[in-house]
């Protein structure tokens, strides 16, 4: 009880100081303001691009192994003209891998054709990404529908004249929501429409099934060669239940170099993709740029810890009659240095609140121009208010301590 009456006593004497000198309060506080700012919003800008990229990598799966030409990272060194060279994934390599493999949940053979215009009467789109997918693609990749269903094995085994489509694409040519049932023109051919994507939104990789047209495998195989390397055939595996992603790409590996004839020693002529390979980049890149951020705040909040500490200085050389006179009376040391310290903190805490105030008002105006939610969370938070408060300390520490230290006689005789 004691304690809480010192505090709030204090609290009252930084209040009434702070109230009586507003330019200088508010001078005080910008250093500190533009410190956390800068800080919080570097970290609520990470973790947003986190969230949103880690969105898009689980759309491709956890458990999947992607077996295409080119590898999704490399170095200064990327040897390009070595995977220039290399094969496309062929039927053969997909057959033989749904034959042979005993970690495979599910394979699909995948290709992307194209941009096309779709028609629907006298209704087109232009734009849609026009895909062919073999059956088991709705089990190597993560998606849900709106309306209707994927293809039924019969239709994939028959190349049956059947698409699923995207939200968007329904909603532009079917804004009553009847678009399952109905015939679109694809690729000069007529489809019929028996599923429809739930809506996904913008994805930072691109990978949103909102513009998509994907028809099997099959259908597609009577239109074009799907084995050609301008259509970026890819195989997908996705692994069972329970077996580690590692033994997965290790019977892939090994699989796909007795399909191919290679002899030991000779190099890969095909890459094993995972979303691993992303997360580890990725997670690399935001540690830079935390880093980054923490450095250019860390220097705002040590000019404004600085400019804290000096005003700290000023305010104990003006009260310096006053302290006098609180000592005189029987005010301890503890009393006056926790009275400058509680001073500071609340500097230091108001600049910080005011610096998560602008990054929270700055997520809407980043929702309202970009159409991207921020993620601005409590740990974010409590790194704010944490670093003002010791900011305030750390600032205001040693004035509060040379103003428990003064002789009250001589304080009381200063001018």
């Amino acid at each position: 009880m004691l304690f809480l009456k010192l505090f709030r006593e204090s609290f009252l004497f930084a209040y009434d100081a702070l109230r009586q000198n507003k330019l200088r309060t508010m001078l005080s506080l910008l250093g500190v303001t533009i410190g956390i700012f800068t800080i919080i919003a570097v970290f609520s800008a990470v973790d947003t691009l986190r969230n949103n990229l880690q969105n898009s990598v689980n759309k491709l799966g956890n458990n999947s192994v992607y077996i295409q030409k080119w590898p999704w990272v490399g170095g200064s060194d990327f040897p390009w003209w070595k995977y220039l060279q290399r094969p496309v994934p062929k039927l053969k390599d997909f057959n033989e891998l749904t034959r042979r493999s005993q970690t495979a949940e599910a394979l699909s053979y995948e290709i992307f054709i194209d941009n096309r215009t779709i028609k629907y009467q006298s209704n087109t789109i232009d734009g849609a990404q026009v895909d062919a997918a073999s059956k088991d693609h709705d089990k190597t990749w993560n998606f849900d529908f709106a309306y209707g269903r994927y293809f039924t094995e019969m239709e994939s085994k028959t190349g049956a004249p059947v698409t699923n489509i995207g939200y968007d694409i329904a909603q532009s040519l079917f804004p009553g929501g009847d678009a399952v049932g109905k015939q679109i023109k694809v690729m000069g051919r007529y489809v019929t429409i028996v599923g429809v994507f739930s809506k996904q939104g913008k994805d930072m990789l691109g990978i949103s099934t909102d513009k998509e047209v994907l028809l099997p495998l099959n259908f597609a195989h009577n239109l074009i060669d799907i084995q050609n390397e301008k259509y970026g055939p890819q195989i997908v595996v996705r692994g069972r239940v329970g077996v580690p992603v590692d033994d997965v790409e290790s019977e892939l590996q090994g699989l796909m170099r007795s399909i191919r004839s290679l002899r030991p020693g000779q190099e890969d002529n095909f890459s094993l993709n995972r979303t691993t390979m992303l997360t580890n980049e990725l997670d690399r890149l935001f540690g830079i740029i935390n880093i980054a951020g923490a450095i250019i705040g860390g220097f705002s909040i040590l000019v404004g810890g600085f400019g804290i500490a000096n005003i700290m200085f000023v305010s104990v050389k003006e009260r310096t009659n006053i302290i006098g006179i609180q000592k005189s009376l029987g005010a301890k040391n503890y009393f006056i240095l926790l009275q400058f310290l509680i001073e500071s903190i609340i500097l230091c805490l108001l600049g910080g609140l005011i610096g998560l105030l602008l990054v929270y008002f700055l997520t809407f105006g980043v929702k309202a121009v970009f159409d991207i939610q921020v993620v601005l969370d409590l740990k974010n938070i409590i790194v704010g208010i944490g670093t003002s408060v010791t900011i305030g300390v750390i600032s205001g520490i040693i004035p509060a301590y040379f103003a428990s230290r003064l002789d009250p006689v001589e304080a009381i005789r200063t001018n």
